[in-house]
């Protein structure tokens, strides 16, 4: 029997939940992020499939998600894009070194529980030069910083699973990827981050 989740018990009604925030900042990070990602992808933590639109039929999405409840919603998405839907675990990736162009994801890294574990398997699964593309929350910039702080404890204790103040786009430098571009939103609190692994 596969891993039951917190977010089993939010599929249905996640997006609704989201809608605010989506029409204040994240569809338009979104559009940003995700439509330029051509060939073979591996988006991580694919939820509900908010993303799957987005791609283009230059796109070959492995839609990874631990929750089985949130992968059933994501089957529903209309998109351009070939998906292969895959109940599987962000730190043990079941792919070969090497099989990805791009790996994707949105609003993951606040809730997996190694981050640093997450994106050494992301590494591993990317080709040399390929990218990794994140909509992301994360600990925010000057008063947004304070805020996240502030309420990180309350929302945890909350939800037992996301973390209001992660410093993503640092953890991301520090697993290796070269920084191509961070992009923030609403005091820092909201950012696009995009890497890329060395050619080498």
């Amino acid at each position: 029997m596969a891993e039951m989740t917190v977010f089993d018990g939010l599929a249905t009604g996640y997006d609704l939940g989201m809608l605010p925030l989506e029409l204040a900042v994240l569809r338009g990070l979104r559009r940003r992020a995700f439509p330029f990602v051509a060939g073979r992808v591996l988006e991580l933590g694919v939820g509900t499939g908010v993303n799957l639109p987005l791609y283009g039929s230059q796109a070959t999405v492995v839609a990874l998600e631990l929750s089985g409840s949130m992968l059933q919603q994501a089957r529903h998405r209309s998109t351009r894009a070939v998906v292969e839907p895959l109940q599987a675990d962000a730190q043990r990736l079941p792919f070969a070194g090497g099989s990805f162009d791009a790996v994707t994801g949105s609003l993951l890294f606040c809730s997996v529980a190694d981050p640093a574990r997450s994106l050494a398997e992301v590494r591993r699964v990317l080709r040399p030069g390929g990218r990794l593309v994140l909509v992301e929350h994360t600990r925010g910039d000057g008063v947004g910083g304070w805020l996240t702080d502030v309420f990180h404890p309350a929302w945890y204790a909350l939800n037992g699973a996301c973390h209001l103040n992660r410093q993503t786009a640092r953890v991301v430098q520090e697993a290796g990827f070269r920084l191509l571009q961070v992009e923030s939103r609403m005091m820092g609190i909201f950012r696009l981050i995009a890497g890329e692994k060395d050619g080498g």
